[in-house]
C-alpha cells in the first residue's frame, strides 16, 4: 500500500492575459504548496477501482471521467502496462471546486503513487510530461513544491519562497472555473505582458513586498459570480497579522499570508467562529519538496 498527500496548491498572484485566437489565456503565477490537502491511498487490486472518503467526497464522482483514474490510466499507457490493478482510496479534504487545483493535485498524487506500487521507476520529469495531458495544474503538481507558472500553465520552473504562516478560507460556494474566465473576457479583462522571472523571494519581507506589487486577474470576475468571495477576503484583511489577503486561482478560497503561527491560528478561529458555514484552516506554505522523487 501506497500512500500520497496531494496538498493544496496556492496561486500567490495570477496574471491573466487576454484569450488568443484559440481562446486560451496566457498566465503567468506564483505558486505555493500548503501542509493541508487531499490523500491518496493505491493499494494492489486485480483492477482498476476508485473509493471516496472523507468531509469533502460527496456530489463527486468516481466514474471513469475522474481525474484520478484517468491519471492511473495515462501512467499505465505510458508504462506498457496493458491491464493495471490497483485499488484507489481518495480523502478529499479539499473543498472541491475551490481554486487550489485540488483535481489537479490528486491526479499528481495518483501519478506518485502508481509510480511507486507499479514499480515503474520513472522521475519527476516523466510524471510531469504525462500530468500534462491531465490539465494546465497538473504538471505543477508533481513535485509540489514552489514554482513559477508561465505560458497557458504548462511552462514551470522552480523557484525561491520562504515558509509562509497562512490562513484559508472558502466561503461555501462553487465557482467553475470556466465561468470564471468567460466572465474575465465579458468584462473586457487581460492585459499583453512578457514572461517575466522566476520569482527569488528569500524571507518574508522579499516574499510579501513583491507580492503587494501584484494581483489576482480573475478576483473581479469571481467576485461578479460570487459576491460571497469578498466578504471572505473582507473577513481576513479585518484581522491582527495580516500582510497580505488575495483570492487563489478563480476562487472561491482565499488566503491570508500572517505574521507567525499564533496570529494565523488567532484569525483561523475568529473567522470560523464568525462564519461557522465556511471552511477555515490555519496552515503553513511550505518551501521544500515534499515528495521524496527524484528530479
Amino acid at each position: 500500500m501506497v500512500r500520497e498527500r496531494a496538498p493544496a496548491k496556492i496561486n500567490l498572484y495570477l496574471h491573466v492575459g487576454r484569450p488568443r485566437a484559440d481562446g486560451r489565456h496566457p498566465l503567468e503565477s506564483a505558486v505555493a504548496f500548503a501542509d493541508v490537502g487531499d490523500e491518496i491511498i493505491a493499494a494492489p487490486a486485480a483492477g482498476l477501482s476508485l473509493s471516496i472518503e472523507g468531509p469533502f467526497a460527496a456530489g463527486l464522482s468516481s466514474g471513469e471521467d475522474n481525474l484520478v483514474l484517468r491519471a492511473a490510466r495515462a501512467l499505465a499507457l505510458a508504462a506498457g502496462i496493458h491491464a493495471p490493478g490497483a485499488a484507489l482510496t481518495l480523502r478529499k479534504h479539499l473543498p472541491v471546486a475551490s481554486g487550489m487545483g485540488g483535481g489537479s493535485a490528486d491526479a499528481a498524487a495518483t501519478l506518485r503513487a502508481l509510480n511507486e506500487l507499479w514499480g515503474c521507476d520513472f522521475p519527476l520529469t516523466r510524471l510531469e510530461a504525462i500530468a500534462r495531458g491531465l490539465g494546465a495544474d497538473a504538471p505543477v503538481c508533481v513535485r509540489a513544491s514552489p514554482a513559477f507558472m508561465s505560458g497557458f500553465g504548462e511552462e514551470t520552473a522552480p523557484m525561491a519562497q520562504p515558509t509562509l504562516d497562512a490562513v484559508l478560507v472558502n466561503p461555501s460556494c462553487v465557482v467553475e472555473t470556466g465561468a470564471v474566465f468567460r466572465r474575465f473576457d465579458a468584462l473586457g479583462l487581460g492585459e499583453a505582458f512578457t514572461r517575466g522571472a522566476a520569482p527569488d523571494w528569500r524571507s518574508m519581507d522579499a516574499a510579501t513586498a513583491a507580492l503587494s506589487m501584484r494581483r489576482n486577474d480573475l478576483t473581479a470576475p469571481a467576485i461578479d459570480l460570487a459576491p460571497e468571495i469578498a466578504d471572505a477576503l473582507r473577513a481576513l484583511e479585518a484581522g491582527d497579522g495580516v500582510r497580505l489577503a488575495r483570492m487563489s486561482g478563480s476562487g472561491a478560497t482565499v488566503f491570508a499570508i500572517m505574521n507567525d503561527p499564533q496570529s494565523a491560528c488567532a484569525l483561523a478561529a475568529r473567522v470560523a467562529a464568525s462564519h461557522p458555514g465556511w471552511w477555515c484552516v490555519a496552515t503553513t506554505l511550505n518551501a521544500i519538496d515534499g515528495t521524496g522523487g527524484k528530479a
